[in-house]
């Protein structure tokens, strides 16, 4: 059993929500995400409501495939991907929610994480992820390491605490910038927009 993984479900959940404010910005209908004036309302309202909090899911999710001992292959994968756009799709169609724009934050929330990985350390072979399943068996890994490695084992012992901590930390420092600069630009735009 591999010892290690790569960003923690909390750099993955930041990197969702990300996407979720980073969606906001883009022009067109947003389905009542526009919500009250920034200073009314509740934090969940004026962060984007259950859909935001949908992206921040389906960006921690491919990791559950930790449970089934099958760790970065179909679930970190286009194919994916894809099944997640399609059932994005059906779902914002049977809710009468905009389809093109549900489909592609949800898909992009849960490539995200296809991507932290993609751009995270990784010293356990094989190294990487199955980014073409189900067309390539083959694995890909960037080589830059901008994200730490986790441990998963033992994670209550010192060493694995102080590696994911320290981990944990990283991601903040790469992520909280980015999702300040969004809260303010997506606030910005939609106060606007009211």
């Amino acid at each position: 059993m591999i010892a290690a993984s790569m960003p923690s479900p909390i750099g993955h959940a930041l990197a969702g929500v990300a996407v979720a404010w980073t969606a906001d910005l883009i022009p067109g209908h947003r389905a009542r995400r526009t919500g009250p004036e920034p200073c009314a309302g509740s934090w969940y309202q004026r962060g984007g409501g259950h859909l935001t909090v949908v992206c921040a899911a389906l960006a921690a999710a491919p990791d559950l495939d930790l449970a089934l001992m099958a760790h970065r292959t179909a679930t970190h994968s286009i194919g994916a991907v894809l099944i997640v756009a399609l059932c994005a799709a059906a779902l914002a169609a049977a809710g009468r929610q905009p389809i093109a724009r549900v489909t592609l934050m949800c898909a992009a929330a849960y490539g995200s994480h296809l991507l932290l990985d993609w751009l995270g350390a990784d010293y356990y072979p094989p190294r990487g992820l199955q980014l073409l399943w189900p067309f390539s068996r083959e694995w890909y890994i960037s080589g830059l390491d901008l994200f730490r490695q986790t441990a998963r084992l033992r994670i209550f012992t010192r060493g694995p605490m102080r590696t994911n901590v320290r981990a944990i930390l990283q991601e903040l420092a790469i992520l909280v910038p980015v999702l300040a600069l969004l809260w303010t630009a997506r606030t910005e735009k939609l106060r606007i927009k009211n």
